[in-house]
């Protein structure tokens, strides 16, 4: 029970890494705001949270982490329902604008860093200002990427937004130190969630071979980061990003394992990720490759 009263907001808590982690946190004793933007999805996660006894610590508000207004209100009604804030956990994300740079709209490359980027900033920013107001110090965590420190690795749009939510990190853990609010973020490397593919089994094999570790990595592993660097045994660090990868980023020969990069180069458009939202996509012709 490491999080025992603790309060926290986890956007993108209704699937995926974010709903392990809501999970995690829940069992480890914390009281658990869920800021998703998909409401159905959400709906259902709140559902299963209710069966598993756990329904008066836990609330769902529909967030858009790339819009202000919602980022505060997601906190203000994490402040109504439970008093104080401990931690913020921006978690939310989805895949963004793919293909070669020179071939992203500007439109989507917007929309990519608005959720990537500027939500974080937004839940850095906000969770902040509480976390000065209650003087009690508190964690903010951001969930990277390995992409973000390795170029070619991912999609290219995607792993820029990663490489700038590392070094926000940093100067935020500069700026805030003084407080007492560590800043914090996780870099999973390959993980099997709901956006990994419609053949999950098959996924999994694939990814298998993604990091010199034996088997891939699983939602949970990072929940268990997360949870760690929220408590106060990890007191002492802050402006870190913590590799929960496997090994990938300790052997350059991942994206010729997983065979992916092509795929990374080739194919173009808007993937929205676990939201709901349509994703358009079309695959390069040759003769766009030149």
């Amino acid at each position: 029970m490491m999080l025992r009263d603790k309060v926290a907001v986890i956007t993108g808590g209704a699937s995926g890494i974010g709903r392990a982690t809501v999970l995690r946190f829940l069992e480890e004793g914390a009281k658990v705001v869920i800021a998703d933007f998909n409401a159905e999805v959400g709906a259902a996660t709140m559902e299963s949270i209710r069966e598993l006894g756990f329904g008066e610590s836990c609330r769902f508000v529909r967030t858009d982490v790339s819009r202000e207004d919602d980022i505060c209100r997601a906190i203000t009604e994490t402040l109504s329902a439970f008093g104080r804030l401990d931690c913020f956990f921006s978690n939310a994300g989805i895949p963004g604008a793919l293909g070669p740079l020179e071939e992203v709209e500007v439109a989507d490359w917007d929309a990519t860093m608005a959720v990537l980027l500027r939500g974080p900033f937004l839940g850095l920013k906000y969770a902040a200002r509480q976390f000065r107001q209650q003087q009690s110090g508190g964690v903010i965590l951001s969930t990277a990427s390995t992409s973000g420190f390795v170029g070619g690795s991912g999609p290219r749009a995607y792993s820029i937004a990663k490489a700038g939510v590392i070094h926000m990190t940093r100067v935020a853990a500069v700026d805030l130190a003084r407080y007492r609010i560590r800043v914090n973020s996780i870099a999973p490397g390959p993980i099997l969630t709901e956006i990994s593919g419609k053949d999950l089994e098959k996924e999994g094999l694939r990814l298998d071979k993604a990091q010199p570790w034996p088997d891939h990595g699983e939602p949970s592993d990072i929940a268990s980061a997360a949870a760690f660097l929220a408590s106060d045994q990890a007191r002492f660090i802050t402006g870190h990003t913590l590799a929960v990868d496997g090994g990938c980023l300790a052997d350059s020969g991942m994206e010729q394992r997983l065979q992916r990069g092509e795929t990374w180069g080739t194919v173009v458009g808007m993937h929205h990720g676990t939201t709901g939202q349509k994703s358009p996509l079309r695959r390069l012709k040759p003769t766009d490759e030149g």
